[in-house]
């Protein structure tokens, strides 16, 4: 996997794997930001990347406050309102901890690889072990500060592990560029450590990938 992207200024308003997602992006690019919330990403992009950013948000409470900020964002569904977007439209599609909400990931995946020639993806890994500890230790659904919700008013219908989206990577036939597991705090897990051990010690996951060259 190869390193791309420099570093960010960091703040205390700024989620560190948003700052993460933004290294990666290159100057003046075109971004679609999928599932984009209150745009803090899109601001972050447009501030320090200077791209040409765009982005889809479900809740009309957020395309609100995106549309307050001055921010170009329209409401949609990343399940059905991918389909309309033209091939290569976008340099980069970004989906930030939303995969796990949507209702098909695969589809949306594929969809996202399509539109763009890069896609960026940061999802919480359900394979951490302080989930596992709460499943084998209290027998309960877990609840951490990346999946803060009661399992019966959650969000999140496709919970998957680092893994897992590993192998969802090469269904789609997706190429990783790069690869990254961050802690709790932050911190990044050893580049060249395995996968089970991503899958074991990362609280969320970062990838940035783009299409299979064919042959």
């Amino acid at each position: 996997m190869s390193q791309s992207g420099g570093e960010m200024p960091q703040t205390a308003l700024t989620r560190i794997d948003l700052l993460l997602v933004a290294s990666m992006v290159e100057h003046g690019a075109r971004v679609l930001d999928v599932g984009c919330g209150d745009g803090e990403l899109l601001r972050l992009l447009s501030n320090t990347r200077n791209v040409d950013a765009r982005g889809v948000e479900i809740s009309q409470k957020g395309v609100n406050d995106c549309v307050t900020k001055g921010l170009s964002v329209v409401q949609g569904d990343a399940d059905v309102d991918l389909a309309d977007y033209p091939d290569d439209g976008f340099d980069y599609v970004i989906l930030s901890q939303t995969l796990q909400a949507t209702r098909n990931p695969r589809k949306v995946l594929e969809q996202m690889m399509r539109i763009g020639k890069r896609a960026i993806v940061s999802f919480p890994n359900f394979g951490h072990w302080r989930i596992r500890w709460q499943l084998a230790v209290r027998g309960r659904m877990p609840i951490t500060e990346n999946l803060s919700y009661a399992w019966y008013e959650t969000p999140n219908i496709h919970l998957c592990t680092i893994k897992d989206f590993v192998n969802l990577v090469d269904v789609v036939d997706a190429r990783i560029l790069r690869a990254v597991a961050m802690n709790s705090s932050g911190a990044q897990i050893r580049v060249n450590a395995p996968w089970w051990a991503w899958n074991l010690f990362g609280e969320q996951g970062v990838f940035l990938l783009e299409r299979q060259k064919k042959s």
